[in-house]
């Protein structure tokens, strides 16, 4: 039973408050037909959208089946309207773009009906309307009385309890309004059918009750329900057993194809607004598939560029990562000045500083080198083996070759330097030229004549991992064009460009062009002439017929019995033929030329030989006296018997005393002679500060700056008064210090002189003596400074004599050069080297640069920071099109209201209105995103087009990833879906009783 006790409903107007019912109390029996008469704004509606769950009260109690509704909540109120209530509207409130079935079918559908019974239903509905035959038509095809029948359907097909019409004849004609009252009285038959009508004489005709209405009141009722009804109907609700009603849902692909069928309805402006707001997906998708494409063909160029930028472990390693950020930090300043001075930027000073902070640190190759080579004997899944292509070990030593060139003059094969020879010739003769007017060709010289030296002629080939003499790697990046590879280790390869060129200079290195052609080349770079000069070309044979012969440095020296020291042949004509015609002859077995189809290749030099030459030369020279004796006499320079610098640096004052000694007891009576007289020109510290004091104590700053002032004008031959100027700059301290030191230079000086004078009287024979009975007396203290001052010292270090003889230790490499077969197995090395680093201390760890990481990260992270900035303007415009969704959405909201009305009216929740608008904004941002993407893919033709053509490098492509595509989509439907948060809210908010009224 439904009961209205004492219902009040009060709007408020301005200020002031309209009261539409007036403490309405009123009970209905549970099938009848109850017409409600009365004028217009007398309450009628209002009532019935209370009864109808449409509006709440004021105040006063609806009772439906027993239940109060006063703790109702929203959802209640839900499952009410679409369990209880059917509605009959006077404009009939049909959703224009659906189908009359899909119109009935709705209420199902929030009951959560299946599909076939929601079909079924909603047609025996149509039937019993009497419009079976009119499921597919849309609404604005059928008649007003039509229409009204297919919404008495709608309200009937969930099988209501009541049945409520709001004027349900007022837009129809006489015959079409008899119809439907016909209907609604049999309706009447099984339920209560409560109708809302001006026209008393359809009330009386069809009604079984009729209650009057005036300003909100009842002031009639033809049939109230009696005390023993009221009691009857109250005892049924009690009996009756409470079940939980079905909250009623709105199902997603109900939503979804509502906001399809509304978004078709208007194809024009779906179309555009997809448009717009792919602008913005098509603008990053086209910028991320550039970006890749470049990603992609760096990551090539990185493959193809290991084997010429290898894992470099040096013994001696210089790190360039912190280089090159301190010459960064070094270019900004750190402080920020007003705008009132000149200040001085420190430039200099911080380029010297930073070049003083470069770290660098040994590094032991001897025990990294025993590492790898164990772990390259490990075999199995994942073994070191397989994630390098090669290995090389380098020395700090020079491989000697000699050739004749066309002359047949004995050189040395070695472009480097042959270029400084020729550098140094005709550098110097432009030089002496600049009085002429070619002094700005002299500043050219080195410029000129340094192209080309930076590379040697001769480079080791790197060996295979499988004692190969030759790595198949060089086999794959190199064509062989004649002859063979190296098969023993005295063969050697030449190397052509791919034109089949080899530099002049390289040629002229070889011995293949002479001395006159490149003294004319170079002659005419002097004179700016222009010059006619004929290129030459030799045939294979020609070039594998040449004579190349290795010179071990231990060979080039003899032991001289009378000097006690080791000579170099090579100062003489015969001692270099002789030393050419017992050489290690090499044979060029081969000519090869890069590989078109490689990106690039190892080598550098011109001449290659094998790691087995090496091995060999290095054999052959650790058994020489020459290396024999300097191994035995690690302190002298068997060269030219002077002690080496860098080994005194360790003595005490008594083993440099000791050394003193017996260095003054080698020399000959002249030597000592000379020496006893360096010595007594050394004055002592206390004597030479006193007298510096004498001079230097009396004067004034005048009598300084005159002193200074006429000594600098002399030694500089600059004019007095520039001179007088800059001396008069200096502070007081400055003066003094500068004025002390020209002093002491000048007393040390004159000291010297008049020991020289006093003791130049004395025969050679007395000075030595001298000196004999002199050491005697000299403290350890005076022999060690004597020992610095005195003593001649090699120039050379006994490293360096060691790699001039040609000698190194095989298992001490100055660098080892790891060559990975891919990125992927370069990170593998690179945990190989942490694994070993992590089993030895601080300082015993390996340290390295990544050339190639250290390059190309540079050029990624300049590429990803362009791509960045990009993506962020134009993720503007997608912000821009995401915002005007939105208030596209908004303005749908307020052209769809009506359609929120009937959604609410029938049971939706609010939240099933703001899913139908996620939806609606859902389809368009999925359309915009797969719209974008569809669009990029497109432009990716002729970008790549353009690009292939301008660059001329087929492998670089934009492209866009799939996985990239699907996120860009998601990221279109993200935005949307946010965008339309707002205007879904709006939809969810408005009041159902409005919303049905709206237009």
């Amino acid at each position: 039973m439904l009961e209205l006790k004492n219902i009040v409903k009060d709007y408020p107007a301005g200020s002031n408050t309209v009261q539409a019912l007036k403490g309405v109390s009123l009970s209905f029996r549970k099938n009848e037909f109850v017409s409600i008469l009365g004028p217009s704004g007398c309450g009628k509606t209002t009532m019935l959208n209370i009864i109808g769950g449409l509006d709440q009260y004021t105040s006063g109690d609806l009772v439906i089946g027993g239940r109060s509704t006063k703790d109702f909540r929203d959802r209640d109120w839900d499952a009410y309207r679409n369990h209880s209530v059917g509605f009959v509207f006077q404009s009939y409130n049909l959703i224009s773009h659906q189908s009359v079935l899909a119109n009935v079918e709705l209420a199902l559908s929030l009951s959560g009906v299946a599909k076939a019974e929601r079909r079924r239903r909603a047609v025996a509905a149509l039937e019993r309307v009497g419009l079976g035959d009119q499921l597919k038509k849309k609404p604005n095809e059928m008649s007003g009385g039509q229409m009204q029948r297919v919404a008495i359907a709608r309200a009937l097909v969930n099988n209501p309890d009541i049945i409520l019409a709001d004027e349900p004849t007022g837009a129809l004609d006489s015959e079409t309004s008899i119809q439907v009252m016909e209907l609604l009285k049999e309706i009447a038959n099984d339920r209560l059918v409560i109708m809302v009508t001006h026209n008393p004489d359809l009330a009386e005709k069809y009604s079984t009750r009729i209650v009057r209405m005036l300003d909100g009141e009842i002031i009639s009722d033809s049939s109230p329900l009696t005390t023993s009804e009221l009691e009857a109907e109250r005892g049924l609700d009690k009996d009756k057993n409470e079940s939980r009603v079905k909250l009623p849902s709105l199902k997603w692909t109900t939503s979804f194809g509502l906001s399809l069928k509304n978004l078709f309805t208007k194809k024009g402006r779906t179309i555009l607004t997809s448009f717009a707001g792919s602008i913005g997906i098509i603008g990053i998708a086209l910028i991320y598939a550039v970006s890749q494409g470049m990603t992609t063909y760096i990551n090539l160029v990185q493959e193809d560029t290991l084997s010429s930028y290898p894992l470099m472990l040096e013994a001696q390693h210089v790190d360039l990562g912190t280089l090159m950020n301190t010459f960064i930090g070094a270019a900004e300043s750190e402080d920020e000045h007003e705008n009132d001075a000149v200040y001085e930027k420190p430039a200099f000073y911080e380029m010297v500083n930073a070049m003083n902070s470069i770290e660098s640190r040994k590094n032991d190759l001897k025990s990294f080198k025993s590492y790898l080579e164990e772990k390259l004997a490990e075999e199995g899944e994942d073994s070191l083996a397989d994630a390098l292509s090669g290995v090389q070990y380098t020395y700090n030593f020079d491989l000697n070759v000699y050739t004749k060139n066309v002359d047949g003059d004995i050189i040395h094969s070695d472009m480097r330097e042959l270029m400084q020879n020729i550098m140094i010739k005709y550098f110097g003769a432009s030089m002496a030229m600049s009085s002429t007017g070619s002094s700005s060709m002299s500043s050219d010289m080195p410029t000129v004549f340094s192209v080309g030296s930076a590379s040697g002629t001769w480079q080791e080939m790197l060996p295979g991992l499988d004692g190969e003499l030759v790595n198949p790697l060089l086999e794959k990046q190199y064509d062989l064009v004649y002859g063979s590879w190296p098969t023993e280790y005295n063969e050697v390869v030449i190397v052509l460009d791919s034109n089949n060129e080899i530099a002049d200079m390289t040629l002229y290195a070889l011995g293949l062009i002479p001395e006159e052609d490149i003294d004319a080349i170079a002659q005419s770079a002097i004179d700016k002439t222009s010059l006619d000069y004929e290129t030459h070309s030799w045939s294979y044979e020609e070039i594998c017929d040449m004579d190349y012969r290795v010179i071990l440095g231990s060979d080039c020296y003899t032991y001289d019995e009378d000097s006690g020291l080791y000579v170099d042949l090579r100062d003489t004509s015969a001692g270099l033929k002789y030393l050419y015609d017992n050489g290690i002859k090499l044979r060029v077995s081969g000519i090869i030329k890069p590989n078109e189809d490689a990106a690039a290749s190892m080598l550098s030099g011109s001449i290659c030989y094998t790691s087995a030459l090496t091995e060999y030369v290095v054999e052959r020279a650790g058994e020489s006296d020459a290396v024999s004796a300097q191994i035995s006499d690690p302190m002298t320079d068997i060269f030219s018997g002077l002690p080496f610098l860098d080994s005194t640096g360790d003595l005490t004052d008594a083993e440099k005393a000791a050394d003193f000694r017996s260095y003054i007891e080698t020399l000959s009576d002249e030597r000592r002679a000379e020496a006893y007289i360096e010595i007594m020109s050394i004055p002592s510290d206390e004597t030479l500060d006193a007298q510096v004091e004498a001079i230097v104590g009396p004067m004034t700053r005048e009598d300084m700056e005159s002193t200074l002032t006429q000594a600098m004008t002399e030694q500089t031959g600059m004019g007095e008064s520039e001179i007088a100027e800059y001396i008069a700059a200096m502070t007081d301290d400055d003066m003094k210090e500068f004025f002390t030191e020209m002093i002491s230079e000048q007393l040390r000086a004159q000291y010297a002189a008049g020991v020289r004078e006093q003791l130049g009287a004395m025969t050679t024979e007395q000075l030595a003596a001298a000196l004999d009975m002199s050491l005697e007396s000299y403290t350890d203290e005076q022999c060690a400074v004597y020992y610095d001052e005195i003593l001649e010292f090699s120039d050379s270090t006994y490293e360096n004599n060691l790699s001039e003889l040609g000698y190194v230790d095989l298992d001490d490499p100055s660098a080892i050069n790891l060559y990975a077969s891919s990125f992927e197995n370069k990170d593998s090395v690179e945990e190989m080297i942490a694994d070993y680093n992590s089993t030895v201390d601080e300082l015993s760890m390996i340290t390295y640069t990544d050339y190639v990481g250290l390059i190309m990260s540079s050029v990624t992270t300049i590429i990803n920071a362009i791509t960045y900035v990009l993506i962020s303007f134009v993720a503007v415009s997608l912000i821009v099109s995401s915002i005007m969704i939105g208030v596209i959405t908004l303005i749908s909201v307020q052209e769809r209201t009506k359609e929120i009305g009937i959604l609410r009216a029938i049971g939706a929740s609010k939240r099933n209105v703001s899913g139908m608008f996620n939806a609606e904004t859902l389809i368009i941002g999925f359309t915009s995103g797969l719209l974008g993407v569809v669009i990029t893919y497109l432009l990716c033709i002729p970008i790549n087009i353009i690009l292939h053509h301008l660059t001329g490098i087929n492998s670089l492509s934009a492209y866009l990833p799939l996985p990239t595509a699907i996120i860009l989509v998601v990221i279109s439907v993200l935005l949307t879906l946010i965008s339309g948060i707002i205007p879904s809210r709006s939809a969810a908010k408005k009041d159902p009783v409005v919303a049905l009224r709206t237009e």
